[in-house]
């Protein structure tokens, strides 16, 4: 049960990073991937799952932290889920805790000197975690984010 002031719960964290390619028709991206992340959100925050989203062009590179069951559930539906191909499976680890701990869902640039853009759960919503700098450990992630789909992008 989700932690009534909108933390995720205390305990063991895994994590998990995967790499994909958006199948969205490119005249329905917009529009699709607003519906995607309002879903992924709320049903991130109801799962007790944090992490930060990259989306570069077609790719997107993602990492999810929480319960492990939780976490590698997601991800399986995550690889049926017609609008990504060329799932793959980037980085599991347990981890000795939450990089992302109050990102229920972030927009991560691809540039290092653009902001990155964290989202933080409440009760009441998500919002914009206005004025607050990434840690070294989420700048470091961050950094890994972004060469994976770096990677990804010039390959095609």
């Amino acid at each position: 049960m989700p932690d009534p002031t909108g933390q995720p719960a205390p305990g063991p964290v895994f994590r998990l990073m995967y790499r994909s390619r958006d199948r969205i028709p490119a005249a329905q991206r917009k529009q699709e991937l607003g519906r995607l992340f309002t879903e992924a959100r709320r049903n991130n925050k109801d799962r007790q799952i944090t992490g930060a989203l990259l989306v570069l062009g077609d790719w997107f590179v993602q990492v999810l932290e929480g319960d492990e069951d939780a976490v590698r559930g997601l991800y399986a539906r995550i690889e049926r889920d017609v609008r990504h191909e060329r799932v793959t499976l980037l980085e599991t680890e347990p981890a000795g805790g939450r990089v992302f701990a109050r990102w229920a869902m972030a927009r991560v640039s691809d540039e290092a000197d653009q902001p990155d853009i964290p989202l933080i759960a409440h009760t009441d919503g998500i919002s914009r975690a206005a004025g607050r700098p990434t840690t070294p450990e989420q700048d470091q992630l961050l950094d890994v984010m972004r060469d994976a789909v770096r990677a990804a992008s010039q390959t095609v």
